[in-house]
């Protein structure tokens, strides 16, 4: 499994990007989520979403203002940020794996992309 993520850029505050990531490989049955990284931060989960396109669970920090949704047929994940605070700013990698169960924190998400970099001015 290949990830490619694409779609960040720079942005004001209160304003919206969209993130997609497109697989290659059969990833049909896997979860698929968003992690993000803030220069001289660690790594922290954004968001996931099962592979019945469903079931998702977001981080307290992006719930109500982010939206993860996939389209399956064309092996693409998404995620749509909407009033968008500096505090955003960070390099987003999406990842993939056979979870089995709910997607939620912690998990080992065994497939990792390139991240793509979003920075939010203020």
């Amino acid at each position: 499994v290949q990830l490619q993520a694409s779609g960040g850029g720079l942005v004001q505050a209160g304003g919206s990007l969209k993130l997609s990531c497109a697989a290659s490989g059969r990833t049909g049955s896997y979860s698929m989520g968003w992690f993000r990284q803030a220069p001289g931060k660690e790594r922290e989960f954004v968001a996931c979403i099962k592979w019945n396109v469903v079931t998702t669970y977001y981080a307290d920090s992006v719930k109500g203002r982010f939206t993860i949704s996939r389209d399956n047929a064309k092996n693409t994940m998404y995620l749509q940020m909407h009033s968008l605070k500096p505090e955003d700013t960070a390099v987003y990698y999406c990842v993939a794996q056979n979870l089995g169960s709910d997607c939620s924190p912690p998990r080992n998400w065994g497939y990792w992309g390139q991240g793509t970099q979003v920075t939010v001015s203020s």
